[in-house]
C-alpha cells in the first residue's frame, strides 16, 4: 500500500508537544502539481474539517507495540496503543478535527490542528455532524486528565 501526501502543515509549532494546540493557527497547502483550487470549492461552508496526517518524524524505533502508561505517567493504567491517541503508533497516523478558518486557492487555513511544520497531509474531510458519534460517549477518568491541557479552552 502506498500513499502520497495531497499537501503539507505549515506551522509556528516545530516540536511535537503534548498540550497548548488550541494556541496554534496553521496552513495546510496542497500540492500545486497534482491539484487545482477547485478541489476545495464548496468546503469553506463547513466550520470544521478531519486532517488525516502522518506523524513522519517519529522514529521507527519508537513505535508502540505494547501497552505502556500514557506519557510515561505511573499514575495512569497500562493501556494498549490502541486505546491511546499517542503518535507511536504502528502506522503512525494522527487524525484531528479542526475549525476551517478560511480557505485561499490550494491552502486551508486551520485552528488547533496538532500536527507541526511540515507534516504531510494525506486527506481532508469535512467534518459532518452525522458522523459524530451516536449514543453515549465513554471515555475513562485518566484520559480527560491526560487532555486537561491538550487545548486550552473548550471552543474548537
Amino acid at each position: 500500500m502506498e500513499m502520497t501526501p495531497i499537501g503539507r502543515v505549515a506551522s509556528p509549532r516545530t516540536e511535537p508537544l503534548d498540550d497548548d494546540w488550541d494556541t496554534v493557527t496553521a496552513m495546510i497547502t496542497l500540492d500545486a502539481d497534482r491539484f487545482t483550487p477547485d478541489v476545495l470549492e464548496g468546503l469553506s461552508e463547513f466550520s470544521h474539517v478531519e486532517v488525516v496526517y502522518v506523524f513522519d518524524r517519529v522514529d521507527p524505533a519508537g513505535v508502540e507495540l505494547r501497552a505502556r502508561h500514557p506519557r510515561n505517567n505511573p499514575d495512569w493504567p497500562r493501556v494498549g496503543i490502541f486505546a491511546q491517541r499517542a503518535k507511536g503508533r504502528p502506522n503512525r497516523i494522527g487524525v484531528s478535527v479542526c475549525r476551517l478558518l478560511g480557505v485561499d486557492g490550494l491552502t486551508l487555513s486551520v485552528h488547533a490542528l496538532d500536527a507541526i511544520d511540515g507534516t504531510p497531509v494525506l486527506d481532508v474531510k469535512p467534518y459532518l455532524a452525522e458522523f459524530a458519534p451516536r449514543g453515549e460517549v465513554r471515555q475513562p477518568a485518566w484520559s480527560h486528565e491526560l487532555m486537561s491541557g491538550y487545548w486550552r479552552s473548550a471552543a474548537r
